[in-house]
């Protein structure tokens, strides 16, 4: 039968290892010795499988505060990541867009087209993003521009 153990990390953050249970004192020492840095390692516990978030979009900033949490601040910051993804390839299209009207030497639509660009980079400045309290009120931020 096998067993999930949290492993508590010096920044907090949160690892979570599947082991048999008569292996777990094994598990656990080659996870300290092979790291993922054993200068990290702080704790362990055995927790329920039914207490481990299903949703894994903010594993990141999971943190072990009585029970799995996430760490908001940390949280927004991958959330931020995932916009910066997607504004990439309208970016990028953009560029193309700039290049031709540049080319055409058509001053309305490069001003068009800059004023697109802003509105993109500013995506990340949206002001839901810092005051989303739950990973749900945060994930439901995506801006119209990137949809």
């Amino acid at each position: 039968m096998s067993r999930r153990v949290l492993i508590v990390k010096s920044d907090g953050a949160v690892e979570i290892m599947e082991v048999m249970a008569e292996l777990e004192a094994d598990a656990l020492v080659k996870w300290k010795a092979l790291g993922i840095n054993a200068a990290v390692y702080v704790s362990h516990r055995e927790i329920a499988e039914l207490s481990i978030p299903t949703d894994r979009i903010f594993r990141n900033a999971w943190e072990d505060n009585d029970g799995i949490k996430v760490n908001m601040p940390k949280a927004r910051e991958i959330h931020k990541n995932k916009l910066r993804e997607l504004r990439k390839p309208l970016l990028e299209a953009l560029d193309m867009d700039y290049m031709r009207a540049d080319e055409q030497n058509d001053q309305a639509k490069k001003n068009e087209i800059a004023t697109k660009k802003q509105a993109l980079r500013d995506v990340t400045d949206d002001k839901a993003i810092e005051s989303a309290q739950t990973p749900e009120q945060l994930k439901a931020v995506i801006p119209d521009i990137l949809k």
